[in-house]
């Protein structure tokens, strides 16, 4: 049977909320500490509960003086197995501080099946005043229950994903290399299914050659899960009450990493030097792209044949929503990951919200098929409510700001973490980041060379870069190595009234046929239309008019009560702005590494007669050239997470996707998936 290019056959994760911790407290004398009555254990001593870590976590994997020696441009990584209360990685954060070199990065990783609620785990690391400045970075980021890789940016330095979920499910989908493992958890006694075979055959596939592990216990369940997966173990002094605890070198795997074995072309491409990285197209996708790299320390490059945002990317003001599906599928896990991800990324690089507002999203049910839509994706997602929940009409006219003569006619799904964002004012303050220099240049050629990429600007001068990442929207296949990669052009134009005094005031994103936001600046903005296949943007009075129409069938009421305020509400008077946006065939981005086609399509020619023979030839790709493309018209949600994505790649750093998502995204999949179907012939 015929496969994807992201092969269907791998079990699918759902999108889903966690069950959170439960909780009862200890308090004596010595103080307060969290007990799981889940798994009736301890998160940590309280008589020294930081003291242990020390002891086994910290000078367990010789931290301090790895820290103090480690002298490499990437990330040194610490992996861990259950996140519980953060202190353990609070402790390895404060210890990277006190003995790294400056310019030295750290990449947590850590797992956790029963998160804590934000009040809890506040409570529980406020025991120590001296990390209350890191507990408190922790806790302003703290993400919803939600399952997958949630990316956290502690500090300038420090960056945590935290992978929500099994532990070896995780860890099984994690795409990156650990150097030392906290393999921390409730006691084997009390929660057996964590300590499971797979769990060390995930830590071992996922480390770097003779990564350590340290552990408090000394169980032979561990021991014969640490021996199995080839870490060479040995017991050393316990903490406490504790006589002993085990410390673990990996040797070798102990079985063969085969994970590649049904989708070899997605194997990444080996790391390359990048101290100086030429970006090209400075909208939303190479603002974000940028941004993402110069704060790694990569000096950047920004091009563009106009200014930042001048573009799709250029719109006063554009929604922040995503459209999940009815059925869970790698697309919408993309998409909320990403809505979730760019929440948290705006919240970090503009705590003022002057650029953007998380005022929320209604995505209303305007006829019989949407409530049915609606009502399957609500029952197959067990989702927090604090990120998607279902409203009557009338909670979605509360919600929406609405009075009883303004109210909705329907109701919908209510995304309380989406918002509005100011395009326009987010590229330019992206390509003002420092580290990018911004150049005004239109690039005609790529062409690689022994020093790196050369870019053929238009007037004649020329560029070179170590690495290059296209970011050109429609424009983004009119070189020579990306031009195998179907891209859909795709018309919008937004329309725009300036409101008059009196007017009324929505408070949430409103969705429907197309969206009007909360006005922005005294003018409010909504449409847009949407027309495949057409690249001009001048503007037309038939799309104001259809803009219009679409506002009065969402918000009937709403538009009265303007009119009667004296807002202008005719095609010809209205403002607004035409773009051309890029899709690709199957609406899912480009994020990754450029395929070299021609190899492609011979090194996996056999897929065209039989899908089922594979190959085991790694992907071959142009090295050190990237894509961040294809975004339409969810490009707030999807550009941000897919800059984390490349510049992750480009740096050696853990993905802050899983690896199925990154897949799925991966710039080769349309390959792939045309041979298979026979699109193109194996001769090509």
């Amino acid at each position: 049977m015929p496969r994807s290019a992201d092969d269907p056959a791998r079990p699918l994760s759902p999108l889903t909320a966690l069950t959170p911790a439960e909780l009862t407290w200890q308090v004596d004398d010595i103080g307060e500490a969290p007990h799981s009555s889940r798994f009736g254990d301890v998160y940590f001593s309280r008589h020294d509960g930081r003291a242990e870590t020390e002891h086994v976590f910290i000078a367990g994997n010789d931290l301090p003086r790895r820290f103090a020696d480690w002298q490499q441009s990437r990330p040194f990584v610490i992996g861990e197995t259950g996140f519980g209360t953060g202190l353990n990685l609070l402790c390895a954060w404060a210890c990277f501080e006190t003995h790294a070199p400056t310019g030295a990065r750290l990449h947590l990783i850590s797992t956790e099946r029963f998160p804590l609620a934000r009040d809890d785990l506040a409570r529980a690391l406020s025991a120590w005043p001296d990390l209350a400045p890191k507990a408190r970075r922790l806790l302003e980021q703290w993400p919803e229950p939600v399952s997958g890789v949630h990316r956290l940016w502690l500090g300038e330095r420090v960056v945590l994903d935290l992978h929500l979920g099994d532990s070896a499910e995780c860890l099984a989908q994690l795409d990156g290399r650990v150097d030392a493992w906290f393999l921390d958890g409730f006691a084997p006694s009390k929660n057996p299914e964590m300590w499971r075979p797979e769990l060390f055959t995930a830590m071992a596939l996922a480390s770097r050659p003779a990564a350590s592990v340290a552990t408090f216990t000394c169980a032979g369940v561990v021991k014969r899960g640490l021996t199995a997966a080839g870490f060479a173990w040995r017991k050393a002094p316990g903490f406490g009450r504790k006589r002993e605890m085990l410390v673990a070198t990996l040797q070798a795997p102990a079985m063969d990493d085969d994970r590649r074995r049904l989708t070899p072309w997605f194997l990444p491409p080996p790391p390359q030097h990048a101290r100086h990285v030429a970006v090209i197209g400075a909208g939303l996708a190479g603002g974000c792209v940028a941004q993402a790299l110069a704060r790694r320390g990569i000096r950047v490059t920004l091009l563009d044949r106009e200014a930042p945002g001048a573009g799709a990317s250029g719109n006063r003001q554009g929604a922040l929503y995503v459209k999940l599906a009815a059925e869970t599928n790698r697309q919408s896990r993309v998409y909320l990951a990403g809505l979730l991800h760019s929440r948290r990324w705006l919240a970090e690089i503009d705590p003022q919200r002057r650029l953007w507002q998380d005022c929320g999203v209604l995505q209303l049910a305007t006829n019989e098929r949407e409530t049915r839509r609606q009502q399957r994706f609500l029952a197959n997602h067990a989702l927090p409510a604090t990120v998607v929940e279902g409203l009557t009409a009338r909670q979605a006219s509360e919600r929406a700001g609405l009075s009883d003569g303004l109210a909705l006619a329907h109701g919908g799904l209510d995304y309380s973490q989406a918002g509005w964002v100011r395009p326009a004012a987010l590229c330019q303050a992206l390509a003002a980041t420092p580290g990018v220099t911004f150049k005004r240049a239109a690039v005609d050629a790529l062409r690689r060379e022994a020093s790196g990429w050369r870019l053929q600007l238009a007037d004649g001068e020329a560029l070179v870069a170590d690495q290059v990442v296209i970011a050109t929207a429609t424009q983004a296949n009119r070189f020579d190595q990306s031009a195998a990669l179907p891209l859909q052009p795709i018309r919008g134009q937004l329309s725009s009234v300036t409101l008059p005094p009196g007017s009324p005031a929505l408070e949430r994103v409103v969705c429907a046929g197309g969206y009007v936001a909360p006005a922005c600046d005294g003018i409010l903005s909504f449409g847009a239309s949407f027309v495949p296949n057409e690249d001009d943007a001048a503007l037309r009075e038939d799309e104001h008019a259809a803009n219009l129409a679409e506002l009065r069938r969402t918000l009937p009421g709403f538009v009265a009560a303007l009119e009667r305020a004296g807002a202008r509400l005719t095609p010809g008077e209205l403002g607004g702005r035409a773009a051309v946006r890029a899709a690709s065939p199957d609406k899912t981005p480009y994020a990754g590494p450029v395929p070299d086609a021609p190899r492609w399509q011979s090194d996996y020619a056999s897929l065209a007669r039989d899908a089922r023979r594979v190959p085991q030839t790694p992907g071959a790709h142009h090295p050190g050239l990237w894509i961040s493309a294809a975004h339409g018209s969810r490009g707030l949600a999807s550009a941000p997470l897919c800059a984390e994505l490349i510049a992750s790649r480009i740096c050696d750093e853990p993905l802050p996707v899983a690896r199925e998502l990154a897949d799925h995204l991966h710039p080769g999949r349309r390959l792939i998936a045309d041979l298979v179907r026979g699109n193109v012939p194996p001769e090509a």
